[in-house]
């Protein structure tokens, strides 16, 4: 019986270190909310084996995982009736990775990935303009849904217009993403 709780016991404990680790191989590089509670976070984590092959690089031939993760905060639950961390669908997010010392740029277009860790999320892999220890600007665009893509009833536009927020811009600069080349999955 002993044998079993201890087991157990170190079952439980390796599963949670497991799951630390995973997030740890993530870099956040920081948090927005938009609109009524859309709250937007930006991250990179290693690349990797991402289907259908054709759409995107495969790991080999990239160094990092651009994520961004939206779902709505606890107050948007609140106030506008969605679930806390209910994944924000149909966003239209671009990145732009620009090396800070040559100034080469890498462009890419977020879209819908899926994962256990994450579930649904916006993502693409994506191969560094440039040599994985320079200094890299990112710049996220995030833009709502189209109006044709999103219809919106009479009381959401009467609180907050004909669309989920006004189109954002976020930009983090000096990021050092020497690490996370370097990780794999």
């Amino acid at each position: 019986m002993k044998h079993l709780r201890l087991f157990l016991l170190l079952f439980v404990v390796g599963l949670f270190v497991q799951s630390q680790a995973a997030r740890a191989q993530e870099k956040v590089f920081g948090e927005e909310v938009l609109g009524p509670g859309a709250k937007i976070t930006f991250l990179v984590a290693p690349s990797g084996d991402v289907e259908p092959a054709a759409q995107n690089l495969s790991e080999a031939r990239s160094d990092l995982h651009l994520e961004v993760l939206a779902g709505w905060t606890e107050e948007a639950s609140d106030e506008v009736g969605a679930p806390a961390g209910g994944f924000v669908p149909s966003l239209r997010l671009f990145a732009t990775v620009e090396n800070e010392e040559t100034g080469q740029v890498t462009k890419a277009t977020l879209v819908p990935h899926v994962n256990q860790s994450d579930n649904v999320h916006y993502a693409r892999n994506i191969a560094l303009p440039g040599a994985a220890d320079d200094p890299y600007t990112v710049v996220f665009e995030v833009h709502p849904p189209q109006q044709l893509e999103l219809a919106t009833h009479r009381d959401w536009r009467m609180a907050y217009g004909n669309r989920l927020f006004p189109p954002a811009t976020v930009t983090y600069k000096n990021l050092q993403l020497e690490e996370i080349v370097r990780t794999t999955r």
